[in-house]
């Protein structure tokens, strides 16, 4: 794929959207282009994060190990971006990706993602609101399971 055309892709990503087309073209060429098949992991849960993922094709599962076995959290979609909380947060992987379809990725080191973040303040305000919305639909979905699970365990009389 020839560069301009990577820039027109970043361009749809929302945390993006903004950011000049040069400074887009060199994003895509200091990233480095990475493919996945159906079932192949793009990281894993507990892993040291080297980079964040920009999907550019394809689909992918976020996974979470538990006592249960893996559970799936959300699905990743074309035009998102994955792994990006263990930089910010500088901590381990916080979840397993995993492609469900041939995928195709520009991945970001965490070096060139800091020095975006810093360079481009409105690319920071935008990843606040990607995860702002993670995290407000995490809420509801664990809001929504305690509510089922308190209404199958039985009532006290005493």
């Amino acid at each position: 794929m020839l560069l301009k055309d990577e820039v027109e892709m970043l361009k749809r990503v929302p945390i993006f959207a903004r950011i000049a087309p040069a400074k887009l073209k060199l994003l895509a060429f200091t990233s480095d282009r990475v493919t996945y098949q159906s079932g192949q992991t793009l990281f894993h849960q507990g892993d040291m994060a080297d980079a964040a993922y920009v999907i550019l094709t394809g689909t992918a599962d976020i996974l979470v190990d538990s006592p249960a076995g893996q559970i799936k959290v959300a699905d990743v979609e074309v035009n998102s971006i994955v792994g990006e909380i263990a930089i910010l947060c500088d901590v381990s992987r916080t979840a397993t990706v995993k492609a469900t379809s041939r995928l195709e990725a520009l991945r970001i080191s965490k070096e060139h993602f800091l020095k975006l973040l810093s360079d481009f303040p409105e690319m920071a305000v935008e990843i606040m609101r990607v995860l702002a919305d993670r995290l407000n639909h995490t809420t509801s979905e664990l809001t929504a399971a305690r509510s089922r699970q308190s209404q199958l365990q039985p009532v006290s009389t005493h």
